[in-house]
């Protein structure tokens, strides 16, 4: 490997130090087509091999902008579908270092159907081994499919561009008016999972293979851990606003990586450790707080088609990947706009079918409000949650005791209706009407939803679930 390539700086910098070992250095470009021949193409535009990130496997594959502009021809995907064959094979994470100027023009239908060889492996791949990607050039045209078809995608915030048309190609559109490759763009738009500068993302890699399981079948993402099971978070109820807080408080060592930060901030994703294990996160959002920790940002307390849609994708990955996961509930409706109306039916399905296809272990905790539709899909025991624990003053029905009471008593005195309101909150809304029914399985302080929360991921840790015989779901 050429270690002062920009592409085996990358590898080096990311891998345990003096653990990579690479594969098919030899390999060079053999098409004669327009003199290609006399080109001289190290590596073919891509470093391979495997390493070790914290001791575990993982498999790398590099592009290098300096030898054809990193384009993919035959020979070049050829030594990235060899290695996906070999990450399948011991079930290890893989992860593309892109940088490329796309599909290498010389080397035509070659070089097209060389690039969807990869697509063909990345989909064998899905669900059984983590895929990982990073940009740090230009990730265009075809090559921009590839780097979306990772579990998750990162964009280095000045040079990363994913695009599928460029910008200036896009009609009454150009860079300068709205940069749609940009990582901001990308990031905001819920395509890519973070944007920072190289460091940042090398690091955040390493974190995320640290903390994932390496295959669909394996158990070793256990990390022993020195925090109290029955640590009390004391003062966690006033983060039920930015739940983004009061997931990392309950996390061992207080540590959450937040997964697609920029999207859709009303819905909280990301995985966290609880006693040593690997646990998913979801969680509604209506408050968030900047640096100088005061309120940044406000939402309403409701579902819009992107939180579902990014809540779905997490829950997808979760059960792909036998990692438990854990809710907190605090929602009152979907999104009431025209825009979201289109999409809102849809994505609500979608979410509800994730969390009751998922055959993981998995927890609800309501720490606010939980009325209608909303919470239903919000892993609800109803759709197939094995533990729902709820705060003292959660408050769980069809919809606000106030709205209630004006459409049971339409055309009554606001005494009444105020009055009727009280009663309806007292004995539909509260959660220990909730708990009588059986659908709340535990009322516990939120000082102590840490120790309650591990203790019941520890109960369902032998979880088998059964379901009916098909091919996959369609929804």
């Amino acid at each position: 490997m050429s270690n002062t390539s920009k592409a085996g700086m990358r590898i080096s910098s990311l891998l345990d130090e003096n653990s990579f070992v690479e594969i098919g250095a030899l390999v060079s470009a053999r098409s004669t087509d327009f003199n290609l021949k006399q080109v001289d193409a190290p590596s073919d535009g891509v470093i391979t091999g495997y390493g070790l990130i914290d001791g575990k496997l993982v498999y790398v594959y590099s592009q290098d902008a300096s030898v054809l502009n990193g384009t993919v021809g035959e020979m070049h995907a050829r030594k990235i579908a060899n290695l996906y064959d070999m990450a399948l094979k011991m079930g290890a994470p893989i992860v593309a270092l892109l940088d490329s100027a796309g599909l290498r023009l010389q080397e035509a239908t070659d070089a097209l159907d060389a690039m969807a060889s990869i697509y063909n492996k990345q989909a064998m791949a899905s669900g059984v081994i983590p895929q990982i990607a990073a940009v740090f050039g230009n990730c265009g045209g075809g090559l921009a499919i590839s780097a979306s078809m990772a579990d998750f995608t990162f964009v280095e915030e000045k040079n990363g561009k994913l695009f599928v048309n460029t910008p200036n190609a896009l009609e009454g559109n150009y860079t300068e008016k709205c940069d749609t490759a940009s990582a901001e763009n990308v990031c905001e738009a819920g395509v890519a999972t973070a944007k920072g500068d190289e460091d940042y993302i090398l690091a955040s890699i390493r974190e995320l293979v640290s903390i994932l399981p390496s295959n669909n079948d394996s158990s070793e993402d256990y990390l022993e851990t020195e925090d109290d099971l029955n640590r009390v978070c004391a003062g966690i109820e006033g983060c039920v606003g930015d739940t983004a807080i009061l997931i990392s408080q309950i996390a061992d060592d207080n540590n959450f990586v937040e997964i697609k930060a920029d999207w859709a901030q009303g819905m909280v994703t990301g995985f966290i450790r609880l006693n040593g294990n690997t646990v998913g996160v979801v969680a509604n959002r209506t408050e968030m707080y900047g640096e100088d920790g005061k309120i940044a940002k406000k939402f309403d307390s409701v579902l819009c088609p992107g939180c579902c849609e990014k809540a779905t994708q997490f829950v997808n990955f979760c059960d792909a990947f036998s990692i438990p996961v854990l809710t907190f509930t605090n929602v009152t409706g979907f999104k009431a706009t025209k825009e979201a109306e289109k999409k809102m039916a849809k994505a609500a399905a979608k979410l509800t079918f994730a969390f009751a296809n998922a055959t993981v272990a998995k927890v609800n905790v309501i720490i606010g409000k939980a009325y209608g539709s909303a919470y239903t899909a919000m892993n609800s025991k109803a759709i197939g949650c094995d533990i729902t624990i709820a705060w003292p003053n959660a408050e769980i029905g069809t919809m606000d005791a106030k709205m209630a009471a004006k459409i049971m008593y339409a055309g009554e005195a606001a005494d009444v209706v105020d009055a009727k309101a009280a009663e309806y909150a007292a004995l539909q809304n509260n959660v220990v009407s909730a708990a009588k029914r059986g659908y709340v399985d535990q009322i516990v302080e939120p000082c102590d939803t840490r120790k309650y929360v591990i203790g019941a991921f520890e109960m369902l840790f032998t979880k088998l679930e059964d379901r009916p015989a098909k091919k996959h779901g369609t929804i």
